[in-house]
């Protein structure tokens, strides 16, 4: 295994492990402060679809050499990542969760309903992409559609009275 490749495996297993522990402490304070979650039944297939992911990256990508093309991508969608999560400051989670405040329609939720969802899409097939597995980008990114068709409409039932777009 090349530093790089340790590198960018340590950054990606690092970074959801950090948003695991921000998604939960700010859903636990969101819910105590009186939010409804919505669709909590279909969450655990949402974690095992990105755990099996990730997984996937680690065991097969061990071994593989990092590509720099897909590697700036990825920086890119990084860059996304954060403009999300510093638009959505406290609300950001990994769940759905409905608050009495007004839908966030600043930042990236200017120009996308879900600009969290649309980043997802893009690193389900990116970060495979970087250590050149192909196969893993498009079995997930796969699962993944069928999964987001799901939780997209179960969040845009919930949302739909509070848009007005």
């Amino acid at each position: 295994m090349t530093l790089a490749t340790t590198l960018f495996l340590g950054f990606l297993l690092f970074q959801r492990l950090g948003e695991l522990v921000l998604a939960r402490s700010n859903t636990r304070r969101l819910l105590a402060e009186g939010a409804t979650e919505i669709g909590a039944g279909h969450y655990p297939l949402i974690v095992a679809l990105h755990a099996a992911w990730l997984a996937a990256i680690v065991v097969t990508g061990w071994d593989e050499i990092v590509r720099p093309g897909w590697l700036f991508i990825f920086a890119l969608l990084q860059v996304l990542r954060i403009w999300i999560l510093a638009t959505l400051g406290r609300r950001w989670t990994t769940r759905i969760i409905l608050t009495d405040t007004p839908l966030v329609t600043s930042g990236p939720f200017r120009w996308l309903k879900h600009p969290n969802y649309t980043l997802v899409v893009a690193e389900i097939a990116v970060a495979p992409l970087v250590l050149g597995l192909t196969w893993v980008a498009l079995i997930f990114s796969l699962l993944n559609a069928a999964m987001l068709t799901l939780r997209i409409r179960v969040e845009e039932k919930a949302l739909r009275p509070r848009r007005t777009d």
